[in-house]
């Protein structure tokens, strides 16, 4: 078996058993992001043998300046959204399927039509996109400490994507300044989290605009029906057991879960 394969085959593991580890063992760490997203592509496809379903579309790291300095990158970087890991809120998800429950309020796009090569930008990207959704992203790591490991080995593990919660989309958004959007998070009705669109690379839609540029790289595009969720807004809440979360994006609806 080569590294690669020996690799997801681990990530796989930790997540058929939670649990977590310092980092990967030192002959499969991935070495470039080029390794990472080999590694992602093989864990996808045992996540789908295990769980059934299909891809749904794109989530998207690393999209705030200070994600980025924590790990010594200057882009983000993507995983892949799942049918078995995505609900229409509102949602129940079990507190004992994840290993940490990592919530964060985020933009989301439904693709209305396939995506030409770019290069692309916020106003070209906005022209395929159908629908705004707003939605809450569980991250899930098995590190005792994210920040150490380094971006390969995050994306390896499917971007240490958890679940995502998506609201009702939402077509009637095109007068809507998106990078000064509000958005809060709640929990348990407590003082919300605030933030807004312009804390994921200025403007969600530049995030959007990123992922397209970036997937032809690996032999994807972005295509008509695709979701994408575009990181985090607020600050991060590490749910626990019993928590109730809502994520308010005004105009744009809001959407909410529970972990049971």
């Amino acid at each position: 078996m080569d590294r690669t394969a020996a690799a997801a085959d681990y990530l796989a593991d930790l997540r058929a058993h939670p649990r977590r580890v310092p980092h990967l063992p030192a002959d499969l760490v991935p070495r470039s992001l080029a390794e990472g997203y080999a590694v992602q592509a093989l864990l996808v496809r045992k996540l789908l043998d295990r769980h059934g379903g299909r891809p749904v579309g794109y989530k998207i790291a690393c999209t705030s300046e200070l994600a980025q300095r924590a790990l010594g990158v200057d882009a983000p970087f993507f995983g892949v959204l799942l049918s078995h890991s995505t609900r229409r809120g509102p949602a129940t998800l079990p507190a004992g399927g994840f290993t940490v429950r990592c919530a964060e309020a985020e933009f989301g796009f439904e693709m209305a039509a396939d995506v030409p090569p770019g290069p692309h930008s916020a106003d070209t990207i906005a022209a395929h996109v159908g629908a705004v959704i707003p939605s809450i992203e569980i991250v899930d790591h098995r590190y005792h400490d994210w920040q150490a490991v380094g971006a390969p080995s995050l994306l390896a593990d499917n971007a240490i994507h958890g679940a995502w919660v998506e609201g009702d989309p939402v077509a009637d958004w095109r007068d809507l300044d998106l990078a000064r959007h509000p958005t809060a998070l709640t929990v348990n009705g407590g003082p919300p989290l605030t933030g807004s669109g312009a804390a994921v690379l200025g403007n969600p839609l530049n995030v959007l605009a990123w992922l397209a540029n970036e997937l032809p790289r690996y032999g994807l595009k972005l295509s008509r029906g695709d979701k994408v969720t575009t990181g985090l807004t607020t600050g991060v809440y590490l749910a626990q057991p019993g928590d109730r979360l809502a994520a308010d994006f005004g105009r744009l609806g809001r959407v909410e879960l529970a972990f049971a």
